[in-house]
Formats: C-alpha cells, structure tokens, sequence
C-alpha cells in the first residue's frame, strides 16, 4: 500500500543505485530493498548514457543464467549478443532481443570490433523477466525482433511503441509466457499520457526529461509505482522519455541470487555450484573469458 510519504495513487518511489560494471555504470532500480517485482519483471537497469573512446567499448563477459528471460532495449549504441544457443546478434536502438533462460543458459554483450576502433556512445535498459514456476526449466531460447516490427502508435501527441506484451491497444509480436507489458514512450513537454488499466501492477522509469503523476514528481532515475486502483496521468513538466512496465505478479516468491532466478533456493544452489564447475555450455565464438562465480 501507499505509505505516509508517498502520494495518493504512487505504492513506492525507487531511484536507481549506481552500480560499477566494470568500464561502465548502470542504474539499478530492480530489485529494491523496498520493492522486489512489478509483475513479472524482477530486474530492471538502465545503461549509460556512456561514451567510450577509441579502442574502448563494453565487455560483458559470458555469464549464466536460468529462471528468467533477459530483455535489452537500446536507445543508442550497439550491442553484440553472443549466447551458447550459436545466436549472435547484433542489437541496435529500436530492437528488442529477448533470450529465455529456462533451465540454463550463457551469454555475453560487447561492443563490435567495428565501433570499438571509431569509439562510440550507448544507452538502453535490460530488464528480466521472471519466469511462470511451470515455464522455469524449459529449454532456453533466443529471439531478436528488429524495432520495425514493434507496434507504435501516438496518444495525445506521445509516441508510444509497444515493445512486449499488450497495452494501449496495441500488441506485441515478442512471445511472453506471463500477462505483461512494456512500453516506450517520447513525451514532449506538456503533453499528457494516461496508465494503462488493464494490468494489475504498473510503473513508469524516468529515462530522460521529467514527469508529474498528481502530486508525485519523477525525474531522470527515478520510477514510480502505481497503486491498483490508481488513474493519475503522467503529464511531462519538460521533453521526457519515459517506459512503462508491469503486468499480472507470479505465483509463489522468486528467489534471486547473481545471475540466477527460481521459485526454489535448492536450484540455485545447484546453479551456483554448476557454473563454478563449469558445467554450463560455453558460447561459440567467446568461449576464453568468463566471469567467476561470485562469493557471497
């Protein structure tokens, strides 16, 4: 419920906690202390904006997952997705790619040859999405859907697209195994945007500009979560782009530990201990480089 400090209509106020990747520095606004989930999305960090000079660039090295989909939307810049699946895709602003963990998987993201030697900017979230207890070992899978084939559309002169899931009449082609929703929307100053009514639980993310919902102010950072029966509209106090997510909450509790996500401590125990034994698939085409198994 809405606390003392918050407005009418706002459940939490989450600002992003700087968190050092190494070489860059995103964001993190999911999971919180106060707040673990927003429907089905348990993750959710915002990458850059960042600049990295001739010769640099990213350098996510390959890591595991399981129990969840991951989900990377760039605003600007590159990324070069390799998993052990054989998938190697470039992701470009406008994209979505969507990778299901299931019982296990390996992946990397880096920046391409190409831009590493000109230098180049970049900026996007990823967020994950976790699993239906009956979906969390299926087999993991990858799919990449060019920004041409998201559905947008504009409401009150906002740009809306449509990125996974259903909303404001319009519905995604990316698969999703849960009721959700995720949604990209440019804002330009004064114009007004209404919630989504239809999902359960719903938040918006400040990822440029600023916004008021009532009473409740939010800039770049920060995101706001609605009540269930809250109706306030966003209403832009500058240029603002903001994302909305949310969607129907899984059953039972997720557990979440590094990389790995389940509805069950003894199977991320056994991941734990499968990684550290290198007993996860190595990704073609980076099969050198990984990143150990942290302690706790």
């Amino acid at each position: 419920m809405a606390t003392a400090e918050n407005p009418p209509g706002i459940e939490n106020v989450l600002d992003g906690e700087a968190r050092d990747l190494g070489g860059f520095v995103v964001r993190r606004v999911l999971p919180a202390k106060t707040r673990r989930m927003v429907g089905p999305f348990i993750f959710f960090d915002h990458l850059g904006p960042v600049t990295f000079e001739p010769g640099a660039g990213m350098d996510v090295r390959p890591h595991p997952h399981i129990g969840l989909a991951t989900v990377t939307y760039l605003f600007e810049g590159e990324i070069v997705h390799r998993d052990s699946l054989g998938s190697e895709q470039a992701i470009r602003p406008g994209d979505i790619n969507w990778m299901t963990a299931g019982h296990g998987i390996v992946h990397s993201e880096r920046t391409s040859a190409e831009l590493r030697r000109t230098g180049s900017r970049s900026q996007g979230l990823q967020l994950w999405v976790a699993l239906p207890t009956a979906d969390e070992e299926v087999a993991p899978s990858f799919r990449h859907h060019p920004g041409a084939s998201l559905p947008e559309r504009e409401i009150g002169g906002v740009r809306v697209r449509t990125l996974a899931g259903s909303a404001y009449g319009l519905e995604s082609p990316v698969e999703t195994r849960s009721p959700l929703f995720y949604v990209d929307a440019s804002m330009p100053a004064g114009s007004v945007l209404p919630l989504p009514a239809e999902h359960a639980e719903r938040a918006v993310y400040v990822a440029e500009g600023a916004v008021e919902c009532g009473a409740a102010r939010a800039e770049v950072g920060r995101m706001l979560i609605f009540t269930r029966d809250a109706t306030p509209p966003l209403r832009a106090t500058e240029n603002a782009r903001v994302v909305l997510v949310g969607g129907a909450p899984l059953e039972g509790r997720r557990y979440i530990d590094w990389n790995f996500v389940s509805s069950s401590k003894d199977r991320i125990e056994q991941a734990r201990r499968d990684w550290k034994g290198g007993r996860f698939p190595k990704v073609p085409g980076d099969e050198v480089e990984f990143i150990p198994l942290p302690s706790r």
